[in-house]
């Protein structure tokens, strides 16, 4: 060994128990990554941690693991509710995230019996009632549906001994601060709590502040820096426009799984049909979406189901996607440390990723505080060979773009120009014939047929309905004016108008 190298850090040098150890190995892990190798022991040592890492450097494994050995002298067989109360309190801002959690949890604790549960909102409430109920050592929750919850008495906090806040620059963008206070004023004070979060703010500190108690900050990289690996690239291009280019770049490079962002929900559902009728297997996840059709969409994408996965920046956050080669900002996002957050998912563990961003004018403030942040200029490129062409009709259905839609793109051709239509009928183009002085006797007596078989409508009746009890007169030729009416006819006419006799 030479002289003033360290040996690589391994997990057996951590301090964890066998069973934890044999677990990590089972899930194919020999290596631990920088924020595991500073964390597990400060958080075995019972310190609180202020942790800064970005996506997909295994802090979730940082955290999971001590906390899982700290819990340990808890675990026990028994079936007694009583046995297993909650002890570990793990908060994520939403539901894939929640997800992502307990199943790393469930991945390093199968060779201890302690028991989780992840309760997260759009599902039947029923079912995780029921399993707390059971007893749980760890809930993995997402902070509204922990406060229902707390509201059906299903949950109770007194044994709590561990908080963890994942993601909380993520919880404060969403709006759960009041919810993370209701919570935290539950929870025993003599507790050991973790925060980790992708950047730092002020508002974050304060939250810290709020929360930890002299606590250990531990840093991977520089605040708000974004991986080394990662390649940038912008796209200056018209609003209008970005959809076409977008089309160009998934179909002329090589791209064969692409997360793409945008900033509203009925956005990125527009998007995706966009696409899916453009042929690109896309699909969209966002807030309107159901926890089914996310999860469904999520799996069809890692699965390689569909090519490109259009996402909002709330349902995108905690998404684990191994080898995820590009990202494209179809909208630059509104805060610079949003950029940080999105591109976070490519370029991990050392791999190479793609980094895409198409920007209108209008958008150019954005880019400088992205530019600003990271310290870097962003390499622009020329879109204008890519967006040549897009002034010709696209075969899309009409209002696909508003402004360039059929009506400007393409004349109108579905209707066909007054003076081509076919002639209308006579009838009703040509003027009454009875001021017409006729040619010839013959020609207005053939005439006359023609004018009675096209205004007739419906038979004359025999009778005045309006009238049904006053004598009818019978018109027929050879029969006189005053001739008697016929009784019978009469009574049977307004018999059957009545409803009574039918006519024989």
């Amino acid at each position: 060994m030479l002289r003033g190298v360290s040996p690589a850090p391994t997990f057996d040098g951590l301090g964890l128990l066998p069973e934890l150890l044999r677990a990590v190995k089972d899930a194919g892990y020999t290596t631990p990554t920088p924020i595991q190798t500073q964390a597990i022991p400060i958080i075995l040592a019972g310190h609180d941690v202020m942790g800064g890492a970005q996506t997909g450097t295994g802090k979730t494994a940082g955290f999971t693991l001590p906390l899982l050995q700290r819990l340990a002298p808890y675990a026990t067989s028994s079936p007694s509710p009583a046995r297993h109360p909650v002890r570990a309190l793990i908060l994520a801002p939403t539901r894939e995230l929640a997800m992502q959690v307990h199943e790393s949890v469930v991945t390093y604790s199968k060779h201890l019996p302690l028991r989780s549960v992840c309760i997260y909102g759009g599902v039947d409430i029923k079912p995780q009632i029921a399993q707390l109920r059971e007893g749980r050592e760890i809930v993995v929750a997402t902070p509204g549906r922990l406060l229902d919850h707390v509201q059906q008495k299903s949950v109770s906090f007194n044994s709590v001994e561990v908080l963890v806040l994942d993601e909380a620059d993520r919880m404060l963008d969403m709006g759960f601060m009041p919810d993370i206070k209701r919570i935290l004023a539950m929870l025993p004070t003599a507790r050991q709590s973790l925060l980790f979060s992708a950047t730092f703010s002020g508002e974050i500190k304060k939250l810290a502040d709020t929360m930890l108690k002299s606590p250990q900050l531990i840093e991977v990289a520089r605040r708000n820096a974004v991986s080394e690996t990662v390649t940038h690239r912008v796209y200056a291009v018209a609003s209008d426009l970005k959809r076409h280019l977008l089309v160009k770049l998934l179909t002329h490079e090589d791209m064969r799984q692409v997360l793409v962002f945008v900033g509203t929900k009925f956005g990125a559902s527009r998007l995706a049909v966009h696409l899916a009728r453009q042929g690109i297997a896309a699909d969209a996840i966002h807030g309107d979406k159901s926890q089914a059709q996310r999860t469904e969409a999520l799996e069809n994408f890692k699965s390689g189901k569909i090519r490109v996965l259009v996402a909002t920046d709330v349902a995108a956050r905690g998404l684990d996607i191994d080898d995820l080669p590009h990202v494209i900002n179809y909208e630059l996002p509104h805060t610079a440390e949003d950029y940080v957050h999105r591109i976070g998912r490519t370029g991990r563990a050392g791999k190479q990723g793609m980094a895409i961003s198409l920007f209108a004018p209008e958008e150019t403030p954005r880019l400088h505080d992205i530019e600003k942040l990271i310290n870097r200029t962003i390499e622009r490129t020329d879109s204008s060979g890519l967006t040549q062409d897009a002034s010709a009709p696209e075969a899309s259905p009409r209002g696909d773009n508003p402004r360039h839609s059929m009506r400007t793109e393409n004349p109108r051709t579905e209707r066909t120009p007054r003076h081509e239509r076919p002639e209308r009928p006579k009838e009703r183009l040509e003027k009454p014939r009875d001021h017409r002085p006729p040619s010839s006797p013959s020609s207005m007596h053939s005439a006359i047929p023609s004018v009675s078989t096209q205004t007739k409508r419906l038979p004359k009746l025999d009778f005045d309905p309006t009238k049904p009890y006053e004598n009818k007169v019978n018109a027929t030729a050879g029969t006189s004016a005053t001739a008697k009416p016929s009784i019978t006819c009469q009574k049977r006419t307004v018999a059957a108008l009545l409803g009574g006799l039918s006519k024989k």
